[in-house]
């Protein structure tokens, strides 16, 4: 707890005594750390030193923060008993003295406090239970957000969850690397080609076509950024919320799932060996969709497994592309280390395009 993370903690809580601070979490974009003061009703914080490199416009992302929060508790007081959210809880801004929603220090970083959600998250799904209950809260985070009107967020990440836009990237860099043969490099360089017309567009060209609604998207909702009550495992929260923007849901659902149904992991060395597992597929999918089928559309439902297909292939193209490019965007241990992790997505793919009829009738099934 030094010195300048106390003046810092107490621009958020200037009437208590901080009496602790300490790292929190395991995210690699933002500093985060919990703090804990004399405070009545919010004895607890998070506060976060924003990375204005990745995010460049925090004011904007502040300023989407409060939107949603605002729009999550006056549907959590309006309809209090719903099923769904009965125990939801929304992370709420704490602002400094002036009003404001951040706090700019005397070196020009960027900071910001939220409240405390007592929880915890899981980094690989383990039961029926859990894949649920992470389908579940995904589906209510779309569910409350599907009456707020997306041109309400500013779009904080021009470009996020675009996929022709990375494709581009991809074959500009392509065009201007060397590149020496080998089995590993072939391999990707193989499920890009093959994908390219059939995957790339697909959602993109479906909203233009007007087949899919802009909507609110979360845009990070991976396995651990999905808050569990420690008591029940009930799904309680949606965390991580910079990346929220206006966009299409189906980029969501396709990465939660891909994120949850590979028991191996995103960093797994034996690449070959990774298995999309149907079982945890079905259980997330009846939780998301329990919670959904109340504002999905028809064509919605049509999307969803070229969406499952779609966020892998997108990720890998990511990776690939950032190891060509020298490891530039996505932080690496070592040189191979963004080949690898594009391995695993593409491995990802084919084995869920090997259970296209299973995965199909898991969604089918679920509405």
């Amino acid at each position: 707890m030094t010195p300048q993370l106390q003046t810092i903690a107490r621009q958020f809580q200037p009437q208590s005594e901080i009496t602790d601070i300490c790292a929190w979490g395991s995210g690699n974009i933002n500093h985060t750390f919990r703090v804990c003061c004399t405070d009545e009703y919010c004895d607890r914080f998070i506060l976060q030193r924003l990375n204005t490199q990745v995010f460049p416009n925090p004011g904007g992302i502040m300023q989407n923060l409060q939107v949603l929060c605002r729009h999550l508790q006056g549907k959590l007081q309006s309809e209090p008993m719903s099923q769904h959210w009965a125990h939801w809880q929304v992370p709420e801004v704490l602002c400094v003295a002036d009003g404001g929603n951040h706090h700019i220090d005397a070196t020009g970083d960027c900071w910001r406090a939220i409240a405390f959600i007592d929880g915890h998250t899981v980094d690989v799904i383990k039961t029926a239970q859990q894949a649920r209950e992470v389908g579940r809260g995904l589906g209510t985070f779309h569910q409350l957000l599907s009456d707020l009107d997306p041109t309400q967020l500013v779009d904080t990440l021009p470009g996020f969850h675009i996929t022709p836009e990375y494709l581009a990237l991809y074959d500009a860099i392509a065009a201007q690397t060397e590149i020496a043969p080998r089995p590993e490099i072939d391999y990707c360089q193989r499920m890009v080609a093959a994908r390219r017309q059939s995957l790339a567009g697909i959602l993109e060209t479906a909203k233009a076509e007007g087949k899919l609604p802009l909507r609110v998207m979360h845009g990070d909702p991976k396995v651990n950024n999905i808050m569990l009550d420690t008591q029940t495992g009930q799904a309680i929260a949606l965390i991580d919320l910079d990346t929220v923007k206006p966009g299409l849901i189906h980029y969501d659902i396709g990465d939660c799932l891909r994120s949850a149904c590979n028991p191996l992991g995103e960093e797994t060395p034996n690449w070959q060996a990774v298995q999309f597992d149907l079982e945890r597929c079905q259980s997330l999918l009846a939780g998301y969709l329990a919670a959904a089928q109340n504002f999905l559309l028809v064509n919605e439902y049509d999307f969803l497994y070229p969406a499952i297909c779609l966020l892998p292939w997108e990720l890998g193209l990511r990776f690939f592309t950032d190891y060509l490019a020298g490891n530039v965007y996505f932080a690496v241990q070592d040189p191979q280390q963004n080949l690898r992790r594009a391995l695993v997505q593409f491995k990802l793919l084919e084995s869920i395009e090997a259970q296209a009829t299973e995965i199909q009738a898991c969604i089918a099934a679920s509405h």
